[in-house]
């Protein structure tokens, strides 16, 4: 494992936690403008984020943003010396979207909404504050609805996903299918494998890691047949690296996007988002992994090396109290170990 300073991949905070699990039954939302300074303020040893992952729905970033609006984000983000990396899809149905194995009705939905987000991460390139990073995606269903009937439902997800593969084709954009245990045919690892492998289009779809949530996928949370780790388990390392390097082995030759994150093996539910793997702050005693050492089974391949198949990484606090969010050393803790995990696992020159 090297530790010399690399420059990649790029570091990057995501903007989501702002949004996600906020709002009326819960916490009031962060703006964007204030994670941004957040995110831009925080240094450590003289290095600082370089980028963002950005949502794209209310009140951030429109859905249905025009020109200008966009023109104004890309002036913004510039200004803080960031750019702008992956960009998260609103595909479900609340927002306008809807599920990836409903109606057809619902399925078009869906869809219209990866071509907006495609439409907006175009738009972001050609103002010239964004040159890697993909659209996110999930299937927009529960996991108990995809179980009524898992074969037929499966199938439906992947025909859903192809037409949004075509779609984003169109604009130039991968796709990357959210592995996080509360969507449905998503939430597990056989299943997210099995997706992939039926929607088929290795080229345009592809796979978002975060280490929080497939933390769990080797629990068997929701998907109990996918449980890699024994019952009882009591964390030991050598147990949990083999677990790892199973569901990495499978799942790293999909990987196009990757959160670094922490997790205690426990899940998290806030404001409308389901329980899901709860993040852990990087500096949390209870967290179960070694971020930087675990990250490198999704960061280097079975050779050793570095994938280099993603340009950047980015953190991902869903669900963190706003309180805990509005401190300036919750993010020099967040980019001192995303440092840590690029100096031990990343490059120097851009692939």
């Amino acid at each position: 494992m090297s530790s010399a300073r690399h420059d990649y991949p790029r570091l990057h905070n995501a903007m989501w936690p702002g949004l996600v699990g906020k709002g009326p039954d819960s916490e009031p939302p962060i703006d964007l403008d204030t994670m941004l300074a957040l995110t831009a303020a925080a240094e450590v040893d003289g290095q600082k984020f370089e980028g963002v992952d950005i949502f794209a729905a209310d009140p951030h970033t429109s859905i249905d943003a025009d020109d200008d609006a966009l023109k104004r984000l890309a002036d913004k983000v510039s200004g803080y010396q960031l750019r702008i990396g992956s960009i998260v899809a609103p595909v479900w149905p609340p927002v306008g979207g809807g599920s990836a194995m409903g109606s057809a009705e619902e399925r078009a939905r869906f869809v219209e909404m990866v071509r907006k987000a495609c439409r907006i991460g175009r738009r972001l390139r050609e103002l010239g504050v964004r040159s890697y990073g993909v659209i996110r995606i999930d299937s927009a269903t529960g996991v108990d609805a995809w179980a009524k009937d898992p074969v037929g439902n499966t199938k439906l997800i992947a025909e859903t996903f192809r037409a949004a593969c075509d779609v984003a084709d169109d604009f130039g954009e991968r796709l990357a299918a959210e592995g996080e245990i509360c969507w449905g045919g998503m939430h597990g690892w056989k299943h997210m494998v099995a997706l992939l492998e039926a929607t088929g289009r290795p080229k345009t779809m592809g796979f978002q890691a975060d280490m929080a949530h497939t933390l769990l996928y080797t629990l068997g949370y929701n998907a109990p047949e996918d449980r890699i780790l024994p019952e009882n388990f009591a964390w030991q390392r050598e147990t949990l690296e083999a677990a790892l390097k199973t569901m990495t082995d499978a799942l790293r030759p999909w990987t196009i996007d990757f959160h670094v994150a922490q997790n205690d093996a426990t899940v998290k539910g806030m404001g409308s988002h389901d329980k899901t793997g709860r993040h852990c702050l990087a500096t949390d005693a209870n967290g179960k992994l070694d971020i930087v050492r675990d990250a490198g089974w999704w960061l280097r391949g079975p050779d050793g090396a570095p994938t280099r198949a993603f340009q950047h990484i980015c953190w991902d606090g869903c669900m963190f109290p706003n309180a805990v969010m509005m401190q300036p050393e919750t993010w020099n803790d967040i980019l001192r170990v995303m440092i840590r995990v690029r100096d031990a696992h990343g490059w120097e020159a851009n692939p």
